[in-house]
């Protein structure tokens, strides 16, 4: 059986960064550098590994150099042309005109909400979200060597439709930081999703598997999230909705082949850019020497 491709990733990115102050008083958390990529453009770069071709950002006040990420820089590009300097370092950079949309999220009331601003873009198509304070490196040991997180969501969604999440196992006693899930049969990395809880008392977590992440839904979740009041925290919970769309239609989640590096803290945000440097053949010598210099 077919099913409608995924060509269109909403990227939910109206958020203060406020953990990251006075760093993000004037950039947005999302153009912070792991290395030297934005944290936005990794989760871009994964979106078009998996075939995505419309990025949706949904953005607040003060973002729009996101947007300027992702445009021509012509004084840039014409220096650099004039010095002679290669310019197929900005080609990740580089978008069609008309894949890049932006929304304004205008009152920050939680993820659902963000999501369902994106509402008159995504159409009546299936489409990917993704989180972009949630890092996704894809297993470089496994016979799909560095495959990304949508990616291989991308491919169980071609057997399965209908909804998906990723997830990982963790410690059974992180559970309750975290979006778990209820879980059903499971065959290889798919695990059919009975139930989500958000944030459960240990005793209570009917899996060790959270949610991390990336998505991709059915256009009718807009429709769930139209009327949706406000949950959690007093906001429209994206997790609720999607618990409402469980039985009504297929929905199973993938257990990721990668490692998963929280971003939206300072400490996820330092080992994501140690883990990164230690791996990079131009650089990664010289980081494990510093690293053992600063420790010994």
């Amino acid at each position: 059986m077919s099913h409608k491709p995924i060509r269109k990733a909403v990227f939910p990115v109206a958020g203060l960064g406020t953990r990251f102050l006075p760093a993000t008083k004037a950039i947005p958390k999302e153009l912070l550098p792991i290395v030297d990529r934005p944290l936005i453009q990794y989760a871009v770069d994964e979106a078009r590994e998996a075939g995505i071709e419309q990025m949706i950002f949904v953005t607040g006040r003060g973002k729009t150099a996101i947007v300027e990420h992702f445009d021509v820089a012509y004084e840039l590009e014409d220096t650099m042309s004039e010095r002679g300097k290669d310019l197929g370092v900005l080609d990740s950079s580089r978008f069609t005109p008309g894949d890049i949309i932006t929304v304004r999220q205008q009152v920050p009331l939680g993820l659902g909400h963000a999501i369902w601003c994106a509402r008159a873009i995504v159409g009546n198509e299936p489409f990917a979200i993704f989180l972009p304070d949630e890092l996704m490196i894809g297993d470089t040991s496994g016979s799909g060597a560095g495959t990304g997180c949508m990616k291989q969501m991308v491919d169980a969604y071609a057997d399965v439709g209908g909804n998906l999440i990723s997830v990982l196992e963790v410690p059974e006693d992180e559970v309750s930081s975290y979006g778990v899930i209820d879980p059903g049969k499971t065959k290889g990395a798919l695990t059919e999703v009975k139930g989500l809880v958000e944030k459960p008392p240990i005793a209570q977590a009917p899996s060790n598997k959270i949610i991390s992440g990336r998505y991709i839904l059915q256009p009718e979740v807009m429709r769930t999230l139209e009327g949706q009041g406000k949950g959690a925290g007093g906001e429209i919970q994206l997790t609720d909705a999607m618990a409402k769309m469980i039985g009504t239609q297929p929905f199973h989640a993938v257990t990721f082949a990668g490692r998963r590096f929280d971003c939206g803290n300072k400490l996820g945000f330092v080992e994501a850019t140690l883990a990164l440097a230690l791996e990079r053949e131009d650089m990664g010598a010289e980081v494990r020497a510093m690293a053992q210099r600063l420790l010994g």
